[in-house]
């Protein structure tokens, strides 16, 4: 069952300086469930999915 489309709140999103509309991971929160669409701000992300610069290694 398609999770049900929730109103924006102030917070849901942002533009890029390219003009997107990024979802934050608030609205992803509220919405519930992961759409499988890879979005950047997805709170339901592995860890094998996030970039690998995220990562702290000191040399």
């Amino acid at each position: 069952m398609p999770a049900t489309p929730q109103p924006l709140q102030a917070g849901d999103f942002y533009y890029t300086p390219e003009g997107y509309l990024v979802f934050t991971e608030q609205y992803h929160l509220r919405r519930g469930t992961c759409c499988g669409s890879g979005c950047r701000h997805c709170p339901w992300k592995t860890r094998a999915q996030r970039p690998a610069n995220s990562s702290s290694s000191t040399k």
